[in-house]
């Protein structure tokens, strides 16, 4: 009997002009059936810290709660089906999309989706629904094609493995908004262009590299599932 997975998916600094030297697509992922209640979960930890609002890595400030996001992170490591996998762009500005994108950044966009997804959806006897975070007016588009490419490269002409590519809204959905958190953490980690003097962002990102064993700068293993990451480096030219 087949699983049903939904995977929820956000990113940072994905614009090809924003001068930031990362970009980092992310996914949450757990069972269909056990979403009701890990988003019940969610709330009620926001309750018991008095979190109110969405939750964000950009409202991270050095005189927020510390001990709620703390506690979110104690319980995203104790929820077995939890899990997370990033992918992490090391050097945006070096992409040379004439020579490998057919001269497109949305291009390079969808490959490194498919990176990032293909290694979730490739489980057997398991079918997805997959929910993308509103972002701006090309939404729509991106969604299609990213399901186009997804089905083809897996066959999936039937719709049996991908059953579902919707666009939601972050304040909607407790799995996105931790999506974006656990992504911020990671590009917090491994931007080089800022000041890291964010004493709470650094407690945070402390907490996760203790409780999932990995420093946040280095690919896990494949088989990894409940933090993996992958970390891309742009080829050139010279070495491509």
């Amino acid at each position: 009997m087949s699983t049903t997975y939904n995977i929820y998916c956000d990113e940072s600094c994905h614009l090809e002009h924003d001068h930031i030297p990362v970009m980092l697509l992310g996914a949450v992922w757990c069972p269909a059936n056990k979403v009701k209640s890990i988003s019940k979960q969610i709330r009620e930890i926001k309750v018991k810290y008095n979190a109110k609002g969405e939750l964000k890595w950009t409202k991270v400030s050095k005189n927020c709660r510390v001990q709620f996001y703390r506690g979110l992170i104690d319980y995203f490591f104790a929820e077995e089906n939890l899990n997370f996998r990033c992918l992490v762009v090391l050097g945006k500005d070096k992409l040379d999309h004439s020579y490998f994108n057919q001269g497109s950044h949305d291009s390079f966009y969808y490959k490194m989706y498919y990176q990032l997804l293909i290694n979730i959806v490739s489980q057997e006897e398991s079918d997805f629904n997959i929910y993308l975070d509103i972002k701006d007016t090309r939404g729509s588009k991106r969604l299609k094609v990213l399901g186009e490419i997804l089905r083809t490269k897996l066959r999936d002409h039937d719709l049996k493995i991908i059953k579902n590519v919707q666009l939601v809204r972050s304040h909607e959905t407790q799995l996105i908004q931790l999506a974006d958190f656990l992504i911020g953490a990671v590009s917090y980690e491994n931007r080089t262009d800022i000041h890291k003097n964010n004493s709470a962002k650094l407690n945070i990102i402390k907490k996760i590299k203790y409780a999932s064993g990995i420093d946040l700068k280095h690919t896990t293993s494949p088989w990894e599932q409940k933090f993996n990451l992958f970390i891309f480096h742009p080829r050139s030219q010279n070495n491509g």
